[in-house]
């Protein structure tokens, strides 16, 4: 499993985030996302190994976001 948090600039309000953290349950392998319209940040955990980087940011510009992978 990998870890990776996300700038999310467009993130507005509790249900962007709660739309952001629905990718869990939509995108096969992502084992868990967690957002913060307030820190307009969302960390992705994900399996390498099933899901790309391009893909995670792919299935968010579908869903009306525009994630920004952070340097960690």
């Amino acid at each position: 499993m990998k870890k990776i948090v996300f700038r999310v600039p467009d993130m507005h309000c509790p249900n962007c985030a709660m739309h952001l953290e629905g990718l869990e349950d939509d995108v096969p392998g992502i084992k868990r996302v967690e957002a913060s319209y307030k820190k307009l940040l969302m960390e992705v955990e994900f399996d390498e190994n099933k899901l790309t980087l391009e893909q995670i940011i792919h299935a968010a510009n579908e869903i009306g976001y525009h994630p920004e992978p952070q340097q960690g």
